[in-house]
């Protein structure tokens, strides 16, 4: 039995991979909460899984702004040479050690350094080693060994009361932040006879106050508080001793979120039913709580997607978030980025789902694909040089094939041919005409027709937080905000700048004071100032800060109909799509047409060549025939001076006709092309 479970542990072991026995560092203890003002020792602790190690790099980053470093003991060590002294710096967070062991050393949990801290400030802190750190084998080249780490979450608070209890009404707990910028504190003594309390507000956690007395008053208000961590510090004053001091925090955020981009995937601009949301920022003080995103819909057939009925709200979301499957149309995706206090900052972007093919981008020009964009200014030049070129190619067709019907119409020959010609009839004149020029007997040519290219003041103003500030003249415009009256009435107000027009509008807020106002049309271009007035029963307040939206022309208006500038990009690449289907079908009409008015030519032409050339090889014929009887007349002795003349200039003549015959006369493709 024995021998069976040795076998099956064996067998285990060389299933478990050998990434699993790589060497850990870890950090000890692992997590604690501290009190400000405190030191605490963190130990960096090593473990080879059995391995033997010779070397090591560590690096440690902490929190600068709620810890600092005491000093790095290497008192208790496993590592027997330094080839750097621990180094820390208080300013970027950062602790450093590399160093070296003779000789290596296996390990489970040996310590490679203690590290004191002391506690700056309150709040939760995390000391981590970063991706540098390595762990090297004892193998002789230096193996990385190292595949997991374990970090250290600690907790920092104030020392516990030793002086009088103090509550706020504004700011109750210690560990939440506030908007509220004026904070109002409470405090007394759990025993009688306290003579006065001495208290200091400042931005030191654990400071106490002088040994001056500000009476005996059990509270105090501070006003227009910064931004971060405040420490109320008091202490009371009995049988003329000062007793213990208590520390209050009191954290203030007013300021949102950083502005950041909502960024869509694949495009803003896009095919895909379910695109992607990506989003993320900062907040300086109190930190990033959590986002919330909501879908607005712009186009008409968007919000017939949604429902008549149906009002989009926000929900929670974390990054990327893949949207829900949307119908085509325009949408508002609208993000809210919530800091730990209740601030928030609002983003949004346009989001379009096309079913077209190729994507237009009202102000951009073409997408090709999902990553190339073509500006409407290349798009009208690389369309326009097309159709010049196009035009160009049809001129050329048109003008070639009209020259080559021309000449056939009008028997017009090559030069060359035209000048052989003349030479055979002046020829033919000296010698006598024998009836054998049937030269120029052409067919009939004939030309096909032309083708054609074509008032009290008790309600606070209603706060706008959401509004679609740059729409189209062919989306549905909407606007929201908070108001401190729940289920209340707000009343809106949309100016057109350019006609003077006002419009007004009611919408009703929810218990929570959100409300919310889609308009049920769309808005002529130009720009608009808006502006919200509360209402509560017969109360009005006093009209809010106005916000100014541009409504651009993306669509030409025909009375109550409207033609988007998409469809009319569409309409004009469609017309010259047909314009360069038509020059091209132009030309290969041209081309194919005057191609063959070109062979029936060159076959006429061929023709007249041969005949030329009979007509010199007849040519030839008589003039042999006239010198053998000039030659019988110089046999008898009847050869005068004159005669003597004919026979050179025949001989002259027969010497220039053979060397015609034999000669090649026709350059026709020179001369037709």
């Amino acid at each position: 039995m024995k021998r069976y479970i040795f076998f099956i542990v064996l067998f285990i072991c060389l299933l478990i991979p050998e990434s699993s026995f790589a060497s850990t560092l870890s950090l000890s203890p692992s997590a604690g909460t501290f009190s400000v003002g405190s030191t605490f020792n963190v130990s960096v602790l090593l473990d080879t899984k059995g391995k033997s190690i010779n070397a090591l790099q560590v690096f440690l980053t902490f929190p600068s702004d709620k810890l600092q470093v005491v000093s790095p003991s290497t008192g208790q060590s496993i590592v027997g040479v330094w080839t750097a002294p621990p180094k820390y710096n208080n300013t970027l967070g950062t602790v450093s050690l590399e160093g070296g062991i003779p000789g290596g050393i296996v390990t489970s949990s040996g310590v490679l350094t203690t590290v004191t801290f002391r506690v700056k400030s309150v709040g939760e802190g995390i000391v981590k080693f970063t991706d540098k750190s390595k762990v090297l084998l004892d193998d002789g080249l230096a193996t990385d060994d190292l595949a997991q780490v374990g970090n250290a979450v600690f907790t920092f608070r104030l020392p516990p009361p030793q002086g009088p209890i103090v509550a706020s009404s504004t700011h109750p707990d210690q560990s939440f932040w506030y908007q509220e910028k004026s904070a109002v504190l409470h405090f007394a003594n759990e025993t009688s006879g306290v003579e006065g309390f001495s208290y200091v507000l400042n931005e030191d956690p654990i400071s106490a106050p002088d040994n001056i007395s500000e009476g005996t008053r059990q509270s105090v208000s501070y006003q227009e508080l910064s931004d971060g961590i405040h420490y109320f510090h008091i202490k009371a004053l009995r049988d003329g001793v000062w007793g213990g001091t208590t520390h209050f925090a009191i954290k203030v955020d007013t300021t949102p979120p950083s502005e950041f981009q909502v960024e869509l995937l694949p495009n803003k601009r896009t095919t895909s039913l379910n695109p992607i949301a990506e989003f993320g920022t900062t907040d300086l003080n109190s930190g990033i709580d959590h986002y919330e995103i909501k879908i607005e819909p712009l186009s008409r057939e968007a919000i017939q997607s949604f429902g008549s009925g149906n009002k989009p709200i926000f929900i929670e979301a974390n990054s990327p978030f893949v949207l829900p499957e949307l119908a085509k149309g325009s949408y508002d995706v609208v993000v809210h980025a919530y800091d730990k206090a209740g601030n928030f900052r609002e983003e949004n972007e346009r989001l379009s789902l096309t079913n077209f093919t190729f994507k237009i981008i009202d102000k951009e020009g073409i997408r090709l694909g999902n990553a190339v964009v073509l500006p409407w200014l290349w798009v009208s030049i690389i369309g326009g040089i097309l159709v010049l070129l196009l035009a160009y190619g049809a001129y050329r067709t048109w003008h070639w094939r009209r020259h080559v019907s021309q000449a056939h119409q009008e028997k017009v020959l090559p030069g060359d041919v035209l000048k052989e010609l003349d030479e055979l009839k002046k020829y033919r004149e000296r010698y006598g005409a024998k009836a054998i020029i049937l030269l120029l007997l052409f067919s009939t040519l004939f030309f096909s027709g032309s083708i054609l290219a074509q008032n009290t003041l008790s309600v606070d103003p209603p706060l706008i937080d959401t509004i679609s500030r740059d729409i189209s003249n062919r989306e549905i415009f909407y606007v929201g905000g908070k108001t401190n009256v729940s289920e209340g009435s707000v009343i809106l107000y949309l100016q057109n700048l350019l006609t003077g027009e006002t419009l007004s509008y009611e919408v009703g807020s929810d218990r929570n004071g959100n409300w919310f106002y889609r308009h049920d049309g769309f808005l002529f271009a130009g720009e608009y100032l808006i502006w919200a007035q509360g209402k509560d029963g017969e109360n009005f307040s006093p009209p809010g800060p106005q916000e100014k939206i541009i409504v651009e022309k993306t669509a030409v208006q025909f009375g109550s109909n409207r033609l988007s500038y998409e469809v009319i990009y569409l309409f004009v690449i469609i017309i010259l799509g047909i314009a360069l289907i038509g020059l091209a079908l132009f030309i290969i009409f041209h081309y194919y047409h005057g191609r063959k008015k070109y062979l029936e030519f060159q076959r006429e032409i061929r023709e007249a060549e041969e005949s030329i050339k009979r007509g010199f090889a007849i040519l030839h014929r008589d003039i042999q025939a006239e010198l053998a009887t000039i030659h019988k007349m110089k046999l008898s002795n009847e050869f005068s001076g004159e005669e003597r003349q004919r026979e050179e200039q025949l001989l002259r003549d027969l010497g220039d006709v053979q060397k015609r015959i034999g000669d090649e006369i026709w350059h026709i493709k020179k001369e037709t092309w």
